[in-house]
């Protein structure tokens, strides 16, 4: 899936080709984002003339807004935003966090009301993983809670244990439904699964150690990618810089990463240089 083409000597920066079911991304790579099935402003043929790689969807606002029904109807996310190359999808954990007088967190899930008309909701490991499968992503995320800039040690340590059972529930969940779709053999239901890629998601707020040991537990998980998130929600940027230097030593080298919740140009060379 990931093949390291070269890393530079005097920095961390590599290149990459990443391979998926709907093209191939040369890496390092931005994502433009396209929260609820679209990219604000800018048409599917232009992001082509831009050379975008790929795009992101949010899984819960497309859960919440037009709903699963409808891009079930259009045959997923691709065919629904008219765009044949890969696409990434978010399960939510940022936006739900950004919720936070409306969500009641528990070892379940994320309990939540519908920020459209209020409905309570529940967002689970193993319902955010049944959603992004039904939107057919190349790249699907893990849930994981986005915890404040502002939270102490405790609370990050708590999160960051969270977020890591959370994974695990994430990977079990698609890969008992990678092998009913295989032992069924319906092709056509086996494929967008069997070739959906999950990217783990290391936690752990602005603390160096919790940083660290979030990176291993969730790479001894497995995961086909890596993603460093709780950053820029708040911090100071050098303390943003510090949090991906404490995780990026434990990341394998031979998997691709990504610095979510970021896109400065001056941000997207920082983290390049950073691996």
């Amino acid at each position: 899936m990931f093949e390291l083409l070269a890393q530079d000597r005097q920095t961390k920066a590599r290149r990459g080709r990443l391979t998926m079911a709907h093209g191939v991304i040369e890496t390092p790579a931005f994502i433009p984002v396209g929260t609820q099935g679209s990219v604000k402003g800018v048409s599917p043929r232009e992001l082509r003339e831009l050379d975008a790689q790929i795009i992101l969807g949010n899984a819960y606002h497309l859960f919440v807004r037009p709903g699963l029904d409808v891009i079930r109807h259009f045959g997923g996310l691709h065919r629904f935003m008219k765009w044949n190359g890969p696409i990434l999808t978010d399960s939510g954990g940022y936006q739900i966090f950004s919720l936070a007088r409306l969500r009641k967190i528990t070892e379940e899930g994320v309990h939540f009301q519908n920020h459209i008309d209020g409905t309570p909701t529940l967002i689970s490991p193993e319902i955010a993983m049944e959603i992004q499968i039904t939107l057919s992503s190349d790249i699907a995320m893990v849930l994981d809670e986005c915890a404040p800039y502002s939270c102490n040690y405790d609370y990050a340590a708590r999160s960051a244990e969270m977020t890591a059972r959370w994974a695990a529930r994430c990977k079990k969940t698609v890969e008992a439904r990678v092998s009913r779709a295989f032992s069924d053999n319906a092709a056509e239901t086996a494929t967008p699964t069997a070739r959906q890629r999950v990217f783990g998601i290391v936690q752990g707020a602005t603390f160096d150690d919790l940083r660290k040991s979030s990176a291993q537990t969730i790479v001894d998980l497995n995961f086909d990618g890596y993603a460093i998130g709780g950053v820029s929600v708040g911090e100071p940027e050098e303390e943003m810089m510090r949090a991906v230097e404490s995780a990026e030593p434990c990341l394998p080298k031979r998997k691709p990463r990504y610095a979510m919740g970021l896109g400065t140009p001056p941000q997207l060379l920082e983290m390049v240089a950073r691996g």
